[in-house]
């Protein structure tokens, strides 16, 4: 079985029905899988016009080491393919006939991105679209923008990824008050992965954590001149997708265990999230690990993702922050299924 990134051609509005969509997302921390069928009638809150068929989850920890050796090491190849194995199969059963699958900062970064991207096509069949960080980007305002407020002017997305983080300055054209425009982004070669590696994520106290935070504040700083000069209404907010921003508003919430129906499109205030980072700041590594809404995989480097969201938060003051539990995966459906007009735009 080989899927490639498809040929962005509109089809005529009467195959939309014929297909089933796949879109997976191979970052440096995560391997993910969305299966979905257009909805034009979406049932659920927040603008959804997708059916989900499938999902498929993985920490596969593709960038570790990366920072030091500059190469993905052998075992988290092994570990990656394993993953993709399970998503082919997944999309085979599931009957996939358009997808898109994508890698993104581990594999543009390693020296053997290209040698990896090979071994994955020749053991799985399946062929990796490494994208750049702009395309990275418009996927996530993509996936993301229907939980932003319609009344706010401009709205500050971030996407704190293992190996790097996006920012998307979206505002409001007066011309078209009901559409989002992507004013300004940028992409940092900074994640959660390449945080907790240089400073450490186990045993995190308060001296590492204000490194952490301040080293984050530094790859800002140019962001923040460049949108200076941007209007921000009484009614701007951040939007934030990533494990780091689902787990807090798991803890804030106090969840056992993790549910997506009550994260997704959560509004938590500055106070909420100050105190849920408080929270998570003065558990102990184990503790982490026993946290439902952590895990052993993420105990590590959740302490790293809030030092990047604290950074954030400090230098675009915001009084709330939507949580979004969707992002490049859905962005890459939308477009795929809006290119073959299967979809009435929301």
């Amino acid at each position: 079985m080989t899927l490639a990134a498809p040929t962005m051609v509109a089809r005529p509005l009467s195959s939309w029905s014929q297909h089933t969509y796949a879109a997976l997302d191979l970052g440096t921390n995560n391997c993910r899988l969305l299966i979905a069928r257009p909805d034009r009638r979406p049932r659920r809150r927040n603008g959804d016009f997708l059916r989900v068929i499938d999902a498929f989850s993985r920490i596969v920890r593709l960038g570790e080491g990366l920072g030091r050796a500059g190469r993905i090491s052998e075992e988290a190849i092994e570990r990656t393919i394993a993953a993709l194995e399970i998503c082919r199969d997944k999309m085979e059963a599931r009957g996939v006939t358009r997808a898109r699958l994508v890698a993104t900062q581990a594999c543009r970064g390693a020296e053997n991105g290209d040698e990896f991207v090979e071994r994955v096509r020749e053991r799985t069949g399946l062929e990796l679209e490494v994208i750049d960080r702009e395309t990275e980007a418009r996927f996530a305002a993509r996936g993301c923008g229907s939980l932003a407020d319609p009344h706010a002017e401009s709205v500050l997305l971030f996407d704190i990824g293992g190996g790097s983080t996006e920012l998307v300055w979206l505002t409001r054209p007066s011309h078209r008050p009901d559409a989002r425009g992507l004013h300004s982004w940028t992409s940092l070669e900074l994640g959660v992965v390449t945080l907790a590696e240089h400073f450490g994520g186990k045993s995190v106290d308060a001296a590492t954590f204000a490194a952490m935070k301040s080293h984050a504040q530094e790859a800002l700083a140019h962001f923040v001149e460049a949108t200076t000069g941007v209007r921000r209404c009484s009614r701007f907010h951040l939007l934030g997708t990533s494990g780091t921003v689902t787990t807090l508003a798991g803890v804030h919430l106090g969840l056992e265990r993790y549910d997506r129906w009550r994260v997704d499109g959560l509004w938590m205030s500055d106070e909420d999230a100050t105190r849920a980072i408080e929270r998570l700041r003065d558990m102990n590594f184990e503790q982490r690990v026993a946290n439902g809404c952590i895990g052993p995989q993420r105990a590590d480097l959740v302490l790293a993702g809030c030092a990047i969201f604290e950074a954030i938060r400090e230098m675009f003051p915001a009084s709330r922050t939507r949580i979004a539990d969707r992002g490049l995966r859905e962005g890459m459906l939308l477009e795929l299924m809006e290119a073959d007009g299967a979809l009435a735009r929301a």
